[in-house]
């Protein structure tokens, strides 16, 4: 990384409470920052969080449930590799009745991307009649 930047990382529900018990105790911000080596905005953030709701947990975002778990995905991907004239549609409905929750074909064919299989059509040449073989 560039001088000065850290990677982003989360802090742990422990060390969110270490901070929260070294505020409590009276410490200043920028003294407990330089403690945990943290910015002095996080444990700031930290601090107010804390007083406004009286919790240090991170709250969850609210985006939408993917459809499929890891194992999922991972059934998906071995199923196509299996058979591989198997559509995605196909592959949908023997998942839904494996695991209970309805999967489309759609998302069934975004899984096999991330897995790094695609969609291909074998190119069918024209048939050569036997005036085209008599040319030959």
């Amino acid at each position: 990384m560039a001088n000065n930047q850290s990677v982003r990382r989360n802090l742990d529900a422990f060390t969110r409470g270490r901070i929260i018990g070294k505020l409590e105790e009276g410490r200043s911000v920028t003294s407990v920052a330089a403690e945990f080596g943290i910015a002095h905005s996080i444990v700031s953030r930290l601090w107010r969080q804390f007083q406004t709701t009286g919790t240090a947990i991170r709250g969850f975002s609210s985006d939408r449930l993917r459809g499929t778990t890891p194992a999922d995905d991972r059934y998906i991907v071995l199923k196509a590799k299996r058979n591989r004239r198997q559509t995605a549609g196909e592959i949908a409905r023997h998942t839904t009745q494996v695991t209970g929750r309805p999967i489309s074909r759609f998302t069934v064919a975004r899984r096999l991307h991330g897995g790094g299989l695609f969609a291909r059509r074998p190119v069918r040449c024209v048939l050569l009649t036997p005036a085209h073989r008599r040319r030959r």
